[in-house]
């Protein structure tokens, strides 16, 4: 079943990044040429409206200095604008481990999540938000997992921006473990590229 799971996971990698870069493509075609009044930005045409879409690609790594016992991750997420504040996320992680010491593993995340900006157009957008979703794999057990999260994005393009993400999560089985096991949850952080089309 785990073999199923992880299979299940590429896959949805493998659609996630073929949709990004078709975002990318679109993004930067639909790109309007920045207004420039005596040498400033314009601002106000950075950042996504409500009906926009929007792809991100984020990635992590580690290794020690032989390079015999590293582990990486790449993540993937699609969302909609519901207003010009307000979105609704779907993400997907994908991890390998291959530690000295043990066999290679692999693990996921499958996350629905809403985030709130807490501004609604410039070239910094902060974020606050939530999310629920299901972990699985070889070095995990199984289980639902929910979060809450915050981070910024910055626009180097009205439509292109970087990502940066905290989330604390945590994981229970039945629901009445939700607000049982929030104390034993974990930090995660994510970095990533972002567009809007």
């Amino acid at each position: 079943m785990k073999t199923s799971l992880i299979s299940h996971a590429l896959r949805i990698g493998l659609a996630a990044g073929l949709l990004g870069g078709a975002a990318i493509l679109h993004a930067q075609e639909s790109t309007q040429t920045t207004q420039r009044t005596s040498g400033a930005v314009d601002f106000s045409e950075f950042g996504a409206r409500k009906g926009d879409h929007e792809f991100m690609i984020g990635g992590s790594g580690a290794t020690n200095k032989d390079l015999d016992d590293s582990l990486g991750g790449v993540s993937f997420a699609y969302g909609v604008y519901f207003t010009d504040t307000l979105e609704g996320v779907v993400r997907q992680t994908i991890n390998y481990s291959n530690p000295n010491d043990a066999g290679q593993s692999w693990n996921g995340a499958t996350r629905l999540a809403i985030d709130q900006h807490l501004t609604q157009r410039g070239a910094v957008r902060p974020f606050i938000g939530a999310n629920f979703g299901r972990i699985y794999g070889d070095a995990v057990r199984d289980t639902w997992a929910a979060g809450l999260e915050a981070g910024i994005k910055y626009y180097v393009q009205p439509r292109t921006f970087i990502l940066a993400m905290v989330e604390y999560g945590w994981f229970f089985q039945h629901s009445d473990g939700i607000d049982n096991r929030f104390d034993d949850g974990q930090w995660n952080w994510n970095v990533g590229v972002g567009f809007n089309f």
